[in-house]
């Protein structure tokens, strides 16, 4: 299925935001968003991705 993460198109055999983040290899602690809602880590496993979502994936930075 086709989506936009983070801005840019991709390809992906995930069906669900949780398959989504381990497809494309996110790990720990992020927030996460699709079509501009935010989707708890609670739901995640639950969340079916459609064919043109867009999913934003933020994660936090060290930094000073």
């Amino acid at each position: 299925m086709k989506i936009v993460l983070n801005g840019n198109p991709r390809e992906v055999q995930a069906t669900t935001l949780a398959d989504l983040l381990t497809e494309t290899g996110f790990s720990g602690r992020v927030a996460t968003a699709v079509n501009e809602d935010f989707v708890p880590a609670t739901l995640r496993p639950s969340h079916t991705l459609n064919d043109g979502d867009r999913v934003e994936v933020l994660a936090p930075m060290q930094g000073g």
